[in-house]
């Protein structure tokens, strides 16, 4: 059986900067993915994303400078990105750009699909898979393979499959499904279709507890919504946000749907040799439902912990992960679930959410916590006002 220094499951922005970082350390990494399959998602990343993991520009396919806040009244918002942008990629050709990028630095690379672990009579980690070419009975065991590994990253998505196996309280995560569609982009200017805009569709008609979000590609666009709510037609509700943003003629490309987790997991590591990061690990931000930054900085954050533990032995180094991104980013999800928790309740908190989107002091303080992911504390002044302001609208005092 071969050994591995570190087995990193899920080829997503997590698994391959995880494995990337790893490798590039002098560890053996093995990165096990599923081929094939794209994660539904709008694919916006900040200025700080590209720089901090070097990533080229050539991925981007349409630079944003401006959303759209759409009210269910059908007001409109426009917050203009002023001094930077909202980068777009394909999910499909940026993930697969990082998981070549982990092979360059010295991964070995592995399509499959993860089944269990297992841990020998000495107490070393054995990582079961199944081979993309495998065709088989799922209770044949026998045609599983198996590495050993000293330290196993779970990547592998909302609902992980490793992190249900392995991490204690995995199974309290909290999400939000979501599906879009990828269609053909207009290219007669005058069909209403804003290439460099983003749209967010504050109305219950599209989603009772999250958002509808038309989001531009180059030559494709992101039509999609997601929900809590079961019984919620996710289908009919981005035919209707179609219809509305003159895109129910275009042709569709593909259609791809996923739960999305909006709470990270209170523990990401077993206290042994099994840690988690990604979308596996609760970090995608609430109310926003931006995920790709936050995957690739838990999946960094992961490696570096690894590294410890490889190097020193100690398991505890694991829980420096969680610890060093809630550090972090904590207080940032903490104020986007409150945010959500009370503005997407009825249309008639969105009406007044949308409203407060207009004030200039909101536009500025909004994009700097997203350019820089941490709240800005230059302008003590424009939070004090904000405060205010969101008092008054929470009280009913102040107009949407």
């Amino acid at each position: 059986m071969r050994t591995f220094d570190a087995v990193v499951v899920g080829g997503g922005p997590a698994g391959a900067t995880a494995a990337t970082d790893l490798a590039r350390q002098g560890f053996s990494v093995l990165l096990l993915d599923r081929a094939g399959r794209i994660k539904p998602c709008g694919g916006a990343v900040p200025p700080r994303l590209m720089e901090e993991f070097e990533i080229p520009e050539a991925l981007l396919v349409a630079r944003v400078t401006a959303a759209r806040m759409v009210a269910p009244s059908d007001r409109r918002v426009d917050m203009p990105i002023v001094g930077g942008y909202i980068g777009m990629v394909d999910r499909d050709t940026f993930d697969e750009w990082l998981r070549a990028r982990a092979a360059e630095a010295g991964a070995t690379r592995r399509d499959g699909s993860f089944v269990r672990l297992d841990h020998d009579a000495q107490g070393r980690c054995i990582v079961r898979f199944r081979a993309a070419q495998t065709h088989r009975d799922a209770a044949d065991d026998a045609a599983d393979e198996a590495v050993q590994a000293r330290l196993v990253i779970g990547a592998d998505g909302a609902r992980s499959e490793v992190a249900r196996q392995a991490i204690a309280g995995a199974e309290r995560g909290r999400f939000v499904f979501a599906y879009h569609e990828i269609v053909q982009a207009p290219t007669d200017p005058g069909a209403g279709f804003e290439a460099a805009c983003c749209q967010v569709h504050y109305k219950g008609a599209l989603s009772p507890d999250f958002y509808g979000w038309v989001f531009p590609h180059g030559e494709t666009v992101s039509v999609g919504t997601g929900s809590a709510d079961k019984g919620f037609s996710l289908r009919g509700a981005v035919s209707a946000l179609r219809r509305e943003a003159a895109l129910a003629g275009m042709p569709t490309l593909r259609r791809e749907g996923a739960p999305i987790p909006m709470k990270p997991l209170p523990r990401w590591d077993n206290g042994r040799d099994v840690l988690v990061a990604g979308d596996a690990a609760g970090v995608v931000a609430p109310a926003s439902g931006e995920g790709i930054y936050y995957a690739m900085a838990s999946g960094r954050m992961a490696a570096e912990a690894g590294v410890q533990m490889l190097r020193t032995g100690d398991p505890r180094a694991l829980r420096l992960a969680r610890r060093r991104f809630m550090r972090a980013h904590g207080r940032v999800f903490w104020i986007l679930g409150i945010l959500q928790h009370f503005w997407y309740r009825s249309d008639g908190r969105r009406e007044r959410f949308v409203g407060i989107c207009r004030d200039r002091d909101v536009q500025q303080l909004t994009f700097d916590a997203y350019m820089h992911k941490r709240l800005v504390r230059a302008r003590p002044m424009a939070h004090v006002r904000i405060f205010f302001k969101d008092l008054a609208h929470l009280l009913g005092l102040a107009t949407a």
